[in-house]
């Protein structure tokens, strides 16, 4: 184990020891200290704590969350190592804000694919990041969904992805395209030539599962190499990727002329909402999709005159 490894461990034991649980507490530290490691960090920074807590998804609390989390662990540190910063209590809001995502299109995609080809070195890891960015784009499930994903969850016979441990408990079956099951099989092949030591389908070089951190960082340098969303005041995030297959799947349906208040409730059986309000705060309005339903809408009022 590492420094901060050991001293993430020793905290922890000592929290718990005093009566608390710190389940989720635990599983946000472990991914701060993994993203300190990861960018080469060896104290606590004020940049590092920035990052951390802002790339959590604004329109939900987990900032935070990821925030308190930090906190304290900062202050442990900070007694040990004498320059480990401690973020201030105000830095991230306990309130739900909503953030306006972006909306990815196809060439915004491949871009991202070809830039994070270009900054990772080694081929596996090239075809990793890319197929796992695919997946994202085309399924729009969700990155913590897609990462616990095991060799054996994909019916590659009938094309369909199997999700386990899901956000509200429920599994769910993920039907796909498909080129989208040629790619994750072309992947596997790759992935089970390295032998793996663990059963999870997106590994990392040295064989073990990929960590959100590492993924993370690389798409957020793919989605600035390839200057998406510059100029606009948004800043892309690897959850707007679920975003935006909601919001092509909206329009797909659309332009087919069906009936999309029926089908809704199929798009959020397919994200795993529990409830088809849930999926409303997904279909942010394109200027594409506000057209189609004012047209929609015209056509409907036309009728009833």
């Amino acid at each position: 184990m590492t420094r901060l490894e050991d001293a993430l461990a020793d905290y922890l034991r000592l929290r718990r020891a005093l009566g608390h649980k710190l389940d989720q507490e635990g599983g946000q530290l472990a991914r701060f200290v993994t993203y300190l490691e990861f960018t080469g960090a060896e104290t606590i920074t004020m940049p590092a704590v920035l990052e951390f807590v802002t790339d959590a998804d604004p329109a939900t609390t987990m900032a935070a969350r990821r925030l308190t989390a930090v906190r304290g662990f900062a202050r442990y540190l900070a007694a040990l190592d004498g320059v480990s910063v401690v973020p201030p209590a105000g830095l991230a809001g306990s309130r739900a804000r909503y953030r306006i995502p972006h909306i990815f299109s196809d060439a915004d995609i491949t871009a991202v694919i070809t830039c994070a080809r270009a900054a990772v070195p080694s081929t596996f890891r090239q075809e990793t990041v890319a197929t796992l960015t695919g997946l994202l784009a085309v399924t729009g499930m969700r990155v913590g969904e897609a990462l616990r994903l095991g060799r054996g969850d994909v019916d590659w016979e009938q094309a369909v992805i199997a999700i386990r441990g899901t956000k509200f408990g429920k599994g769910r079956d993920v039907p796909v395209s498909g080129s989208a099951i040629s790619a994750l099989a072309a992947y596997a092949r790759q992935r089970d030539q390295r032998r793996p030591a663990t059963t999870r389908l997106f590994v990392s070089l040295a064989g073990t599962p990929v960590a959100y951190s590492h993924f993370s960082a690389t798409f957020r340098q793919a989605v600035t190499t390839a200057g998406i969303g510059a100029g606009t005041g948004i800043r892309p995030r690897i959850h707007d990727l679920r975003h935006s297959f909601a919001v092509r799947t909206l329009l797909g349906w659309h332009r087919a002329g069906l009936d999309t208040e029926a089908l809704l409730p199929r798009l959020s059986a397919y994200l795993g909402h529990r409830e088809p309000r849930f999926t409303y705060r997904y279909l942010t309005a394109t200027p594409e999709l506000l057209s189609l339903a004012a047209t929609r809408l015209e056509a409907e009022s036309a009728v009833a005159l």
